[in-house]
């Protein structure tokens, strides 16, 4: 459809003058074919204009050929928009183009259905998920384990304790194991041979000749991971005598205190006992207070989750409880056995902190998942590895060993 002027003149210019013929399309659309104009009823006429399916070249640029009458759209519009002679040449606009319809989604196969959550409705309500808990973990399963853990312990130290001693030679077996195959992501390959045959000679030296054969079995367990390397060449030997040394103190000499708590022939079960109360209350302590009051973290950097009032919440009921187990058992003193608790407590703490410094170093969250709930069984000695060279020597003090 023309338009008027935009300079103002009412009179056609050029290829739009009424006796000029209608120039043919320079543009064929051979698969467009024209169709009727087809109104709705009762639309106004303005509403509906001729399309174009392109756009227009300029005036100047559009020849003026002669002979036929021109378009009806390229005819001077009316005053309503509409061309006078409209009744003598029907309006006439190109079939409307319509939308490619999609195609149809394939049809899974009966039975199965997309992976994802299932679609909540009336009769099936949407899967609840289990909350975590604020420590992290999964508490039914880490309670679960605890206790089963702790049946392990006191059944054979109470009524076979020999049998307790091979509970400590395959803690410290699997807690080597666990921790060679940590380092192992930091590129040390620490022999693991010598280390678990060296560990478990540790805690039986320990058990059968006392403090310094502990001394003895780790110096054997260092040397013997040294040989032992020497076979793969030179090529890291420093980087891995230096984790299995690591190893080597960490897991079977402080664990060998254990043996050395058990092995007293009067009240060893006893010594056992009373220590590991102490790390158990400690830990329950802290947890309860670092979930309930927990606001100040105490080492961000290590271990985000442990707080001050956490750590307060350790050392009270560390020392409650064992100011009161102490007594009953040893008959001392119970500022004594506040004592104990407060020093049992703070080391298993730090060594708390110093697992948590390792992992974190490795880049591992824990040292296997051994155990539900717990993770690997180092996750639940790193605190009472650091707590039994400590309790031992408080009760070497507290409660003399009677030649």
């Amino acid at each position: 459809m023309s338009h008027l002027d935009p300079y103002g003149s009412t009179e056609p210019r050029g290829w739009d003058r009424p006796d000029r013929p209608a120039p043919a399309l320079p543009w064929p659309e051979p698969e467009i074919e024209p169709g009727s104009w087809h109104r709705r009823p009762g639309s106004a006429p303005d509403m509906y204009a001729e399309p174009h399916t392109r756009p227009r070249p300029p005036v100047d640029a559009r020849p003026e050929p002669a002979g036929a009458d021109r378009a009806p759209y390229d005819r001077p519009a009316g005053t309503n928009g509409h061309h006078p002679d409209d009744s003598e040449h029907p309006t006439t606009q190109l079939e409307p183009v319509r939308d490619v319809e999609p195609e149809p989604e394939p049809a899974r196969p009966p039975g199965r259905r997309q992976r994802g959550r299932r679609r909540a409705s009336a009769d099936r309500p949407p899967t609840q998920q289990p909350a975590p808990s604020r420590a992290g973990r999964n508490l039914p399963a880490a309670v679960a384990v605890g206790v089963a853990l702790g049946a392990l312990i006191v059944v054979p130290l109470f009524f076979y304790r020999p049998a307790f001693l091979l509970v400590v030679a395959g803690a410290v077996a699997v807690g080597s194991w666990e921790m060679a195959r940590a380092v192992r992501r930091s590129g040390a390959h620490p022999p693991l041979v010598p280390l678990i045959a060296g560990g478990v000679l540790t805690v039986g030296l320990a058990w059968f000749a006392g403090p310094d054969a502990l001394s003895l079995g780790l110096l054997v367990t260092v040397l013997g991971t040294m040989v032992w390397r020497l076979g793969d060449g030179p090529r890291g030997f420093q980087r891995d005598l230096t984790a299995a040394t690591l190893i080597a103190v960490y897991v079977p000499f402080l664990g060998g205190f254990a043996a050395l708590l058990a092995a007293v022939p009067e009240d060893g079960h006893l010594r056992v006992l009373a220590t590991l109360v102490a790390v158990v209350l400690s830990d329950t302590g802290g947890y309860a207070a670092g979930v309930s009051f927990g606001k100040h973290p105490m080492a961000p950097s290590v271990s985000p989750k442990k707080s001050w009032e956490g750590f307060g919440g350790s050392v009270t009921a560390a020392a409650l409880g064992s100011a009161l187990l102490l007594w009953l058992l040893f008959d001392v003193a119970p500022w004594w056995g506040a004592l104990f608790g407060l020093a049992v407590s703070g080391a298993a703490v730090l060594g708390d902190l110093a697992e948590s410094m390792i992992k974190r170093d490795l880049g591992v969250k824990d040292m296997s998942n051994l155990l539900p709930g717990h993770g690997g069984l180092m996750d639940r000695l790193d605190s009472i590895l650091f707590a039994l060279p400590t309790a031992y020597l408080l009760l070497a003090v507290f409660v003399p060993v009677l030649e």
